[in-house]
């Protein structure tokens, strides 16, 4: 079983920069100016204001993950300064490494998360004929979700939660892809954004759909040709992930399983989203709380 993980940190965090300066005086300033200044991994949160990204480690080593390359911006020295020490680790268990995703000329951020998996595999040559798992970096997926898709028989495949699970506004989450499948569980799309009539047609589908928060399982071979040929988003102007995965899971049938669950999955885009986090990590009641210290 292949136990790899690339995380996708490379962004500018242009949502989350932009609400601290909106919304920065109802917030702890040195939360504020690290939403200015840092990756959104590396804000200090917790009980030991640890970096949120300590949190999303320790669950993919728990959930069975043992190498992760971290995709990180092209001047980011926060993140290489924490995780990069093997000899002393700060998450005992993990080999951690590190590729920069830069910018390109003429542009004022990355090509997108497509672009960044993209470099992170030509890193990796050795990982040819394999599979790994792939995820953001502000989003706290739990051990379960990693060992779902490490355990599965599919070489291909995604989490679909369900949306009475996620504990966030249902405008926001109507933001969010859906995932359209047959019923047998194999994906033919991810619909990002739909609008009121499409997702009235995908929940009338004999299988309602599930929501799509960007973790995969993910075969090197079958996906590297669709992070080359995606096209970049219209509205964002990104080469985006989830758009290579359906177009791979549209050009091979029954390639992608979507894999059912239900659970929240704390969402850091927004420093509004820092106190739901905070609550998340100190609810002594939730079966995928983390511990605060390692």
């Amino acid at each position: 079983m292949d136990t790899n993980l690339v995380i996708l940190a490379g962004g500018i965090a242009s949502r989350m920069r932009a609400s601290a300066l909106k919304r920065s005086t109802e917030h702890e300033g040195e939360l504020v100016r690290e939403a200015h200044e840092k990756p959104k991994g590396m804000l200090s949160i917790g009980r030991d204001r640890r970096p949120f990204l300590d949190y999303l480690l320790l669950n993919a080593r728990d959930g069975g993950i043992t190498t992760v390359v971290i995709v990180i911006g092209e001047a980011d020295q926060t993140i290489p300064a924490r995780y990069g020490n093997q000899r002393s680790p700060v998450i005992p268990g993990l080999a951690i490494s590190f590729v920069r995703q830069p910018i390109p000329s003429g542009r004022t951020k990355p090509l997108g998360t497509a672009d960044a998996l993209l470099r992170a595999l030509d890193a990796r040559p050795q990982w040819k004929g394999a599979t790994f798992v792939v995820c953001n970096s502000d989003n706290l997926y739990s051990a379960r979700a990693f060992r779902l898709l490490l355990q599965t028989p599919s070489r291909n495949a995604l989490i679909a939660y369900a949306r009475s699970a996620l504990r966030l506004n249902p405008s926001r989450v109507a933001g969010f892809a859906f995932i359209d499948q047959t019923t047998d569980g194999f994906v033919t799309d991810i619909v990002e954004k739909p609008d009121a009539a499409t997702l009235q047609k995908l929940e009338a589908s004999p299988s309602p759909p599930g929501v799509s928060m960007n973790i995969f399982r993910l075969e090197v071979d079958l996906i590297s040709p669709f992070l080359v040929s995606v096209p970049p988003s219209p509205v964002r102007d990104e080469k985006e992930l989830p758009t290579a995965v359906a177009m791979m899971a549209r050009s091979h049938p029954g390639s992608l399983r979507a894999l059912p669950l239900a659970e929240h999955v704390p969402d850091l885009t927004q420093l509004d989203d820092i106190a739901e986090v905070q609550r998340y990590l100190r609810s002594p009641d939730d079966p995928h709380r983390l511990p605060n210290k390692e």
